[in-house]
C-alpha cells in the first residue's frame, strides 16, 4: 500500500488523525505496519506506556528515527506521528490535543516526551517547556532545528548559555498562562528543516512580550483578528482596560544592513508601522524587543532612545535573568512599571 510523500510540502505540529472505524489487529498489520515497513523500514515496537481506558496501543518505530503511535477501540481510531501517513489515513480529519479523548492525549504526550528526553535528556530538565512545545519539538521536519534553536543558539539570546535561556521560558511557560494557546503559539517557533536563528527569535519575542504583559497583571489572548483581516499578536486585559499589542524584534545589527542599532530599532519599527499597523489603521500598541542585541548595542539604543513613526510604543531589552529595561514613546495605554524598569 503506497504512503503519501511529502514532496515540497512542510510538516506542521503534530495533530491526530481521527479514523471513525474499527481496526482489528489483522487490519493493523496489513494497513498501516507493512505499508511503513516496505517503503521506509518500521518495526511494531511495545509501547512505553499504557493508556487506560479501552483503548488499545500501538507503537510504531521507523529506521530512520521517525515515530509514530496509534490507538484503537471498537469504535475509532488515532493516529500520531513525525513519518508518512499510511494510505489508509490519507482522508482523515485531524484534531488537537484538546479535543481527542482524555486517555489517548495522555498516553501520546508521555510516549512522545519520553522519546525527546531519551534523544535530548537535558530538556528533561525542563518539563513545561518540553510538553509545550512537543508538538513541534517532535514534528517530522522541525525535531531537530526547534530542538537546536534552544541548545545551540540559547533561544535568540546573546552571550547567554541555553540552561539560562531554557530556564527562562520554563519559568514562565510554567505559570500556565498560555496553555490554552499551546497550538497556535508553539507552531510560532515553525516545523523547518534547518535554524532560521531570525525567524526562531522573532516568534519568541511574541512569548517574552506575553511574559512583560503578564508580569504587569494584565492576561493575555493571542492572535487577535482586526477588521482589516490581519491578526495583532495580542489583546492585553485588566479589568476594564485591554488593549492591542503587536510585537517586532529588530534584528542585531551585525546581521542586517542598518549601520547600527540605532537605525535598526528605527527601521523595524518603519517596516511594522508601514506594513501591517497601517492597514490596522493605528490604535495598537507596538511593542520593539531588542532581547537579541548584546549589550554595547543596546547601550547605543539606550542612549539615544530614538523617536519613532508609530506611537505608542514601548522599546526593551530582556535579559535571561528576568530583568527588563526600556522606553516608551507616546501615551501607552498600559501600566508596564511591574515588568520593565523605564529609563524615559
Amino acid at each position: 500500500m503506497a504512503l503519501r510523500g511529502l514532496g515540497g510540502n512542510v510538516a506542521r505540529p503534530l495533530r491526530f488523525r481521527y479514523s471513525p472505524a474499527s481496526w482489528s489487529d489483522g487490519r493493523v498489520k496489513h494497513e498501516i505496519l507493512q505499508p511503513l515497513q516496505s517503503n521506509i523500514g518500521a518495526r511494531a515496537a511495545s509501547p512505553w506506556f499504557k493508556s487506560g481506558g479501552d483503548w488499545q496501543t500501538h507503537r510504531f518505530e521507523m529506521d530512520n528515527g521517525d515515530v509514530a503511535l496509534f490507538a484503537r477501540n471498537d469504535q475509532e481510531a488515532y493516529w500520531m506521528g513525525n513519518t508518512e501517513t499510511p494510505s489508509a489515513l490519507w482522508k482523515t480529519d485531524k484534531f488537537g490535543w484538546r479535543e481527542v479523548p482524555y486517555h489517548v492525549s495522555r498516553w501520546a504526550q508521555r510516549e512522545l516526551t519520553a522519546t525527546l528526553h531519551e534523544e535530548d535528556p537535558w530538556l528533561a530538565d525542563y518539563p513545561h517547556l518540553s510538553w509545550f512545545f512537543l508538538p513541534v519539538f517532535m514534528s517530522k521536519d522541525g525535531r531537530d532545528s526547534t530542538r537546536a534553536f534552544f541548545r545551540e543558539h540559547a533561544a535568540g539570546f546573546p552571550d547567554a548559555g541555553r540552561r539560562e535561556t531554557t530556564r527562562f521560558f520554563e519559568d514562565f511557560l510554567q505559570t500556565g498562562v498560555l496553555d490554552e494557546y499551546r497550538h497556535v503559539m508553539s507552531g510560532k517557533l515553525g516545523t523547518s528543516d534547518h535554524v532560521d536563528r531570525v525567524r526562531m527569535s522573532a516568534a519568541m519575542a511574541e512569548f517574552i512580550a506575553a511574559k512583560v504583559l503578564t508580569d504587569a497583571g494584565y492576561d493575555v489572548v493571542p492572535e487577535i483578528e482586526v477588521t482589516t483581516g490581519h491578526s495583532l499578536d495580542f489583546r492585553a486585559e485588566n479589568g476594564d482596560a485591554n488593549a492591542l499589542v503587536e510585537v517586532t524584534r529588530p534584528q542585531p545589527p551585525a546581521n542586517r544592513a542598518a549601520a547600527g542599532p540605532v537605525a535598526a530599532v528605527r527601521d523595524t519599527a518603519e517596516t511594522k508601522t508601514n506594513g501591517q499597523l497601517a492597514e490596522h489603521g493605528g490604535g495598537a500598541v507596538l511593542f520593539v524587543d531588542c532581547s537579541s542585541f548584546r549589550d554595547d548595542s543596546w547601550a547605543a539604543v539606550r542612549g539615544e532612545r530614538p523617536n519613532l513613526r508609530h506611537r505608542p510604543a514601548v522599546v526593551y531589552r530582556t535579559r535571561p535573568n528576568g530583568h527588563v529595561e526600556g522606553y516608551r514613546k507616546g501615551a501607552v495605554p498600559l501600566e508596564l512599571g511591574d515588568a520593565i524598569e523605564f529609563i524615559d
